[in-house]
């Protein structure tokens, strides 16, 4: 049989080439099952750097301490066997055990087709999309690294800090747009916060920008109360009504009395939204507390999706103040024009 082989593989073939590359033909002509074999049943991705002028000797090595391969001397056989030794490219790339000796050799000759997918959730807080980051083992960086260019104190592009009227100081809770992304494996911590600010910005329509400065609006004061409304509603229907109460009470200088600017002081890491006690309205002592001081909290407390920023600037005209949830458990909430009305609607 080996014979057999060894006459198949010359046909063909410049007998130069062949003395050259034998050896590792043959190897990878005896080991058929191993090259079709993966390492582990674990699907999850691992990210995978090849640097510039690796060999594939060091790649070889490379793999096997991330535990992708188990014979990294088959692996080098294999490459030179098929010629793609040459092709193997320098870039980061996301394998798992599940892979096959042949696939992951073959996977390391396109660096371009390897994206890592990021999703940022409408009602998150910051917390939460630096979590997201850390619990995504594609990044090249820790949620950590990322918190550093996001949290309070940051210093932002300029032109954002004046597209939003972003105050010194403040953080970029509330503008990290929601969507999912494809970002390339070599992202860095701005890199990401670019693209998410980025995103906002093109979803913000100048027409919006001008129908709230016509409200004597800014941005940065829409973003906020959509990210309570944002909060409040479950769903994108109701959140034109809510925003309409919101802004009733904002017009006579009626506190918002907003339950998640209450749970925004009190989250915890595991638990960022906690149930709140009546005790917790006049007792959590925050300046984002909308039971203990009126108008609009110093920002915003989490992320607004498109359908809450159009809500509060194109608001559901109503002579209601007061909504709660309503009694049916469906997520809907029953409004109200006075305080009698509104506990009435209790259950």
């Amino acid at each position: 049989m080996i014979c057999f082989g060894l006459v198949f593989l010359l046909a063909g073939e410049d007998i130069r080439d062949f003395v050259r590359v034998a050896p590792a033909r043959l190897n990878v002509f005896l080991n058929q099952d191993a090259l079709d074999a993966s390492i582990g049943s674990d699907n999850t991705p691992i990210r995978f750097l090849v640097s510039q002028g690796e060999t594939p000797p060091t790649i070889a090595i490379n793999l096997i301490n991330a535990n992708l391969i188990s014979d990294p001397e088959l692996f080098v056989d294999y490459v030179r066997s098929r010629g793609i030794d040459i092709d193997l490219e320098a870039g980061i790339y996301f394998l798992s055990q599940t892979q096959t000796l042949r696939e992951i050799a073959l996977s390391l000759t396109d660096s371009n087709t390897n994206q890592i997918t990021f999703t940022v959730f409408p009602g998150w807080r910051l917390e939460q999309v630096i979590e997201a980051v850390d619990t995504n083992s594609l990044f090249g960086f820790s949620g950590s690294e990322f918190a550093n260019v996001v949290e309070q104190g940051v210093q932002v592009d300029p032109n954002f800090v004046e597209f939003i009227d972003l105050p010194v100081g403040a953080s970029l809770e509330g503008f990290l747009f929601p969507d999912t992304y494809s970002l390339p494996p070599d992202i860095s911590p701005i890199g990401l916060r670019t693209v998410l600010l980025e995103a906002f910005q093109m979803a913000i329509e100048p027409q919006l920008i001008a129908d709230a400065q016509a409200q004597d609006l800014s941005l940065y004061d829409v973003i906020t109360l959509a990210s309570i409304v944002q909060r409040e509603a479950l769903f994108d229907d109701e959140k034109p009504l809510i925003a309409g109460v919101y802004r009733n009470r904002l017009a006579i200088d009626m506190r918002l009395d907003a339950d998640p600017t209450v749970q925004y002081p009190l989250g915890i890491a595991g638990d960022w939204w906690p149930r709140i006690t009546f005790a917790d309205y006049q007792g959590t002592i925050s300046e984002y507390n909308t039971y203990r001081r009126t108008g609009l909290p110093p920002g915003p407390i989490a992320i607004p999706d498109m359908s809450a920023i159009r809500a509060v600037i194109y608001p559901e005209e109503s002579e209601f103040f007061f909504f709660r949830a309503d009694c049916r458990t469906d997520g809907y909430h029953d409004f109200a024009t006075t305080f009698e009305q509104h506990l009435a609607n209790g259950c």
